[in-house]
């Protein structure tokens, strides 16, 4: 009985949360506390949506930043890459089983025993190429950030070390700029046309946008900022050194709709998204699945993905409810906490601070 009372309870206040309740607040107090410039917010849930955003457009000329506006989504782009991947393991033309180096032969080093869902979940132990000084989108490289990269470049770079054999789970983006090259290699398509024409404009994603070399960020957009130890405008930059790990620009809604799509079944089979939902433990306070994050918040788990990319974070995730939360953030002179987003997400999904 009292179980029930208190689902009840925590139903109601869910619902209370995915019309914003708190949200606006504790958004503003991260962009007072100097750890954005600017944020956008959209909750949902049932039929009930919120969005707003706070901060300044431009700390030089201001102006209000837009709900709808544009923003680099970072790491979500793997979960994009990681569902086309799954449609084709459910169209037989790979296995998630099957070792990389049966489709990219030679590409990978030790590749006959790494694993296609060895590089979704990132356990294949690839040395992560942005970990080396001047190719990680995270910081500011100066003109460097202009440059254009091809694929077989960072492969080069990551290839070049090996991480210890310690058999724990490493994060790396070189999985995922091996998967862009998959998907290639068995489409005969560029990754980003395969993305498009599966996901973006069956949903009718139009403010989603694989950039490739361009340098801009749609309007409307809020800046996106560096500290050196002034903040500098870090806006325009060429991403394709995060290329199919973490290149596209989308909006909260966008992220929304496809969250929803995925995670209710409409993009792949019920087997390949059980298969997503197989998470591997990280020690990093969530779980890693086939492209999905994972994270248990007092009232139930949430998925989907977080993203990082210098000027952007972003977090987009979704309940088995229904309930969904998608936040770009303009880091200022620092990061917010990690105790300050998920006390978003917490009265997001759960309608109260936990």
């Amino acid at each position: 009985m009292m179980q029930t009372v208190m689902n009840v309870l925590v139903a109601a206040a869910v619902a209370a949360g995915s019309q914003g309740a708190g949200v606006r607040p504790e958004l503003e107090k991260i962009v007072v506390g100097n750890g954005a410039t600017a944020a956008l917010a959209r909750v949902s849930g049932g039929d009930r949506t919120w969005s707003g955003a706070v901060g300044v457009r431009d700390i030089k000329r201001g102006g209000r930043p837009s709900p709808a506006g544009y923003f680099r989504i970072g790491s979500v782009t793997k979960t994009f890459v990681a569902t086309v991947v799954l449609q084709l393991v459910d169209e037989g033309k790979v296995g998630l089983d099957d070792p990389i180096d049966r489709h990219l032969p030679g590409m990978v080093p030790d590749g006959e025993r790494i694993t296609v869902r060895e590089l979704l979940d990132h356990t294949s132990h690839l040395y992560d190429y942005m970990s080396e000084p001047g190719y990680s989108t995270n910081r500011w490289r100066g003109e460097a950030r202009f440059r254009s990269y091809q694929p077989r470049e960072l492969l080069d770079v990551a290839f070049a070390k090996k991480l210890p054999d310690d058999r724990a789970w490493h994060y790396s983006n070189t999985n995922y700029v091996v998967l862009g090259l998959l998907v290639e290699k068995l489409t005969g398509r560029a990754y980003g046309e395969e993305v498009k024409r599966r996901i973006l404009r069956p949903l009718g994603l139009r403010h989603t946008v694989v950039p490739g070399d361009r340098t801009g960020v749609p309007s409307p957009h809020a800046k996106g900022y560096e500290p050196m130890p002034h903040l500098v405008d870090a806006t325009r930059m060429n991403p394709s050194l995060d290329w199919a790990a973490g290149e596209m620009i989308s909006t909260t809604a966008d992220l929304e709709r496809f969250l929803s799509a995925l995670l209710s079944g409409k993009l792949t089979s019920a087997a390949s998204l059980r298969a997503m939902r197989t998470t591997v433990e990280t020690g990093a306070g969530f779980g890693y699945g086939l492209g999905l994050q994972s994270y248990t918040l007092p009232c139930g788990k949430v998925w989907g993905h977080s993203g990082e990319l210098i000027g952007y974070l972003t977090f987009a995730f979704r309940s088995d409810s229904g309930k969904s939360l998608v936040m770009s953030i303009n880091p200022s002179t620092r990061n917010p906490s990690t105790e300050e987003v998920m006390g978003i997400a917490v009265k997001a999904f759960c309608g109260s601070a936990g």
